[in-house]
């Protein structure tokens, strides 16, 4: 179930739950194409995490896009949040298509700027969870400049990152982006020999189609754990989180390695899967 977190939000802030689609498996493939051709009611897509009268944070699933510039898609996470919000939404961030999580969305103009100088200072604290090729080192730091858009020149970017566990010759890592350039987690984690599996862009076709085959994994295992970052307008400290949607989570889970909810929901045993905590 879909859980955030907010300390000391704006007055009036809610949370709400909103049903998604069932996923994991081949069904994972059909939905994606579902997302990219069809008109789709938003309550079966995206789940609020939280909602104030100037923010709206949502649970983004694998296989839709953010914006409607970036690709063809019928349906796009902006009009669907529009729906959902029933006024307009500003873009303050995105998420690629393959990746799910958390996703920060604007109400005012006004938030939509202050978030906007916080994501472009590097106050915003992101926390990402991927399933990568090879056993990674312990813990590091990938300092490499990459484009901020397609053709563009390339600029510092720096990623930190922390190994959590391993399965056979693969690793499940923690990843801290301090920048936002394009593709951040997904070419640093590749620059230093690790890429994620289901990557068709920077991954290898032949992991890929092992992950496919053995546990049904038909997406980019890249999740968008948690967000953290000052409140626009109270300033108060606010922290939201998304948990492993069933589409990544029951794999992980026919590898042996599901977190405690799929394990087991309450009071399973702690696990690797979900630490939290600092990059090291």
């Amino acid at each position: 179930m879909a859980e955030a977190s907010e300390t000391g939000g704006a007055a009036g802030g809610v949370q709400q739950e909103v049903p998604r689609l069932a996923t994991g498996g081949a069904a994972a493939s059909r939905r994606e194409r579902d997302l990219a051709g069809r008109r789709l009611k938003p309550s079966t897509v995206l789940s609020v995490l939280y909602q104030d009268e100037d923010l709206l944070v949502v649970d983004k699933p694998s296989g839709l896009v953010v914006h409607r510039g970036w690709a063809r898609d019928g349906e796009v996470v902006m009009t669907l949040a529009r729906t959902l919000a029933s006024r307009h939404v500003y873009p303050v961030h995105r998420l690629d298509r393959g990746t799910s999580g958390v996703l920060v969305l604007a109400l005012t103009a006004a938030a939509a700027g202050v978030l906007g100088e916080a994501f472009e200072s590097g106050r915003v604290r992101k926390r990402y969870l991927a399933l990568v090729r090879g056993i990674a080192p312990e813990a590091g730091i990938v300092d490499h400049p990459i484009p901020r858009a397609p053709g563009g020149p390339r600029v510092p970017a720096i990623t930190r990152y922390r190994r959590l566990a391993t399965f056979e010759r693969y690793s499940w890592v923690e990843a801290f982006p301090e920048t936002g350039r394009l593709h951040q987690v997904r070419r640093h984690l590749k620059h230093i020999s690790h890429p994620v599996i289901g990557d068709v862009r920077y991954g290898k076709g032949e992991h890929n189609r092992l992950f496919r085959t053995r546990f049904g994994l038909y997406r980019l295992a890249l999740h968008a754990a948690e967000i953290s970052f000052e409140h626009p307008v109270s300033g108060a400290p606010s922290s939201f989180a998304a948990p492993l949607p069933a589409d990544l989570a029951g794999p992980l889970a026919a590898m042996g390695l599901a977190p405690p909810a799929a394990a087991g929901g309450a009071g399973a045993a702690a696990s690797p899967w979900t630490a939290s905590g600092g990059a090291a």
